[in-house]
């Protein structure tokens, strides 16, 4: 499994085009993290061209030895050194960032946010200068490489700045573009949508232990059910009521099965958790440029 994963990045590698900028990545969580080694290992720029801040020396130090980066707890230091900035803080801590950083800031700088419902023209009058904005929303799959990231530009962005913010999603994953009022339904979708297929991997694995199968045996088969039948949704190109349909027999097991889930409202479900989430989305937003 771990083999064909790798594969299939580094197949997808191979259309990767040099980027070679400086990169501040400000924020260096899980997803600032997954997106610098992404953009390591897919050779996008030198690695000493790229700069980790945080609030965290001794994680810093850490990143910085494996993985041959600069780093700095001084935000200005990390602006003023950089070409390309990744926004990676959470959204109730941008508001902060960007007033430390905006003296450091100029009009020749991508500011490519990851800061879920911090919309375009916020980001633009905080910062008050004609600056080239993107605004992203990926998800946690990201740190493996398979991420889910759709991407929206800003008024300055230029065709090559868009070049090189798809780039750097692309070596972690699948990038689409959107239009930016879109990108609440996005969050709603993909952003969050890994905790819904946790809960359904970890539903399945309970409904295998109470059927008389071992925990791990269960989770085995779990884990490799839903990542072999999204592949097979993905490399077929076949609609999945298509493929649900080539596995549901007459009278069979399935059939039974989907009738229950059906019955209890599953896909109902699943569709109200995309819009409470998207709506959720959205009220953060508004919260967040009022503070």
């Amino acid at each position: 499994m771990k083999e064909d994963r790798q594969q299939s990045v580094k197949e997808r590698r191979k259309h990767h085009r040099l980027i070679d900028r400086s990169i501040a990545v400000l924020g260096a969580g899980n997803m600032g993290t997954a997106l610098m080694k992404g953009i390591i290992n897919a050779e996008l720029t030198p690695r000493m061209k790229i700069t980790a801040c945080g609030v965290h020396l001794d994680k810093l130090q850490i990143l910085s030895k494996q993985w041959g980066v600069k780093h700095t707890l001084n935000l200005l230091e990390a602006v003023e050194a950089s070409e390309v900035i990744l926004l990676c803080v959470k959204p109730q801590t941008l508001p902060k960032v960007l007033a430390e950083i905006k003296r450091a800031v100029r009009n020749d700088h991508l500011l490519i946010s990851i800061a879920a419902g911090m919309k375009i023209s916020y980001l633009q009058t905080v910062v008050d200068k004609k600056l080239a904005i993107v605004r992203s929303m990926p998800n946690i799959a990201s740190t493996v490489d398979e991420g889910a990231t759709a991407v929206s530009f800003g008024e300055f962005v230029s065709e090559e700045q868009q070049r090189i913010a798809i780039s750097i999603f692309e070596a972690v994953g699948e990038v689409v573009v959107v239009a930016e009022e879109q990108l609440d339904a996005v969050t709603g979708l993909s952003g969050s949508g890994p905790a819904y297929i946790y809960m359904v991997i970890e539903a399945l694995i309970d409904g295998g232990v109470k059927m008389g199968l071992s925990r791990e045996i269960s989770t085995k088969l779990a884990i490799q059910t839903v990542l072999g039948s999204a592949k097979l949704v993905k490399s077929s190109g076949l609609h999945p009521a298509i493929l649900r349909d080539q596995v549901t027999t007459p009278g069979g097991t399935a059939i039974n099965a989907i009738h229950e889930l059906e019955s209890h409202g599953l896909r109902s479900m699943l569709i109200n958790a995309v819009a409470t989430a998207t709506r959720r989305s959205e009220e953060l937003s508004k919260v967040i440029s009022k503070s």
